[in-house]
């Protein structure tokens, strides 16, 4: 049986379909041991009526900013644990000896507020075909490149830097090199989506996780499923 999760995605057709063979050199590459795995057939779908091609690339864009957003709190997670703040207020006012978790329940509604409202912009930014088309792209479900992030350029307000490569240091990469940095990026993803959750699980229950039980992992009694229940009345 074909497998891996390098097209990961809904419910299988009532007939399957064969699995697109840049599935299958995709998840090879990604993994050569496990190799194609789609139990779900997942990557056969036609999500929401659209095509196939569609599908695949919804799954690949999905894949890839879920695991930065894990890789991004992994990291976050492992700053807050340790209490490491900047030194200024109003950062250095922050509870201390609490888990993230906690520390997050503490922030006042409007810093909450700020937090969501700049996801929710690069969202827009991100689904936007006509910034996309701007800068000769295209929509991940229409043939563009999944995980792509356009430049700020078509802001009105000039903005010095660009969320994806900042500092231009893929400006010279080759393609190969591109196509093996983000095969490394995906890995990385997906082992930080199992680290995060390793920690939640954790803090959670306490022992849960034996690679972590005895490290210093905060506990935390409130659910971490539901995120605005500490201070988020809107919710």
């Amino acid at each position: 049986m074909p497998r891996n999760l390098g097209c990961v995605c809904c419910l299988a057709p009532l007939v399957p379909r064969l699995p697109s063979a840049m599935c299958v050199c995709l998840s090879s590459q990604l993994n050569p041991v496990v190799g194609y795995w789609d139990p779900l057939n997942l990557a056969g779908g036609e999500f929401w009526g659209d095509s196939n091609a569609a599908t695949i690339g919804f799954l690949r864009e999905s894949e890839i900013k879920h695991g930065r957003v894990a890789m991004a709190g992994f990291v976050g997670y492992i700053v807050h644990a340790n209490d490491i703040k900047f030194p200024w207020k109003p950062f250095a006012d922050s509870p201390k000896g609490v888990s993230p978790q906690e520390l997050w329940d503490t922030l006042p509604e409007a810093a909450k507020w700020q937090i969501f409202v700049t996801i929710a912009f690069f969202e827009f930014w991100r689904e936007n075909s006509y910034i996309l088309s701007a800068e000769g792209e295209s929509h991940y479900m229409r043939g563009g490149k999944p995980g792509y992030f356009p430049t700020f350029a078509q802001l009105p307000h000039p903005v010095p830097f660009s969320l994806f490569d900042p500092f231009g240091l893929q400006k010279n990469m080759s393609p190969e090199k591109k196509a093996k940095s983000l095969l490394a990026e995906v890995n990385n993803g997906r082992l930080a989506m199992i680290g995060l959750m390793g920690f939640l699980s954790e803090s959670a229950v306490p022992g849960s996780v034996p690679g972590l039980a005895g490290v210093g992992i905060r506990p935390y009694s409130g659910n971490v499923m539901i995120p605005f229940e500490g201070q988020f009345s809107f919710f």
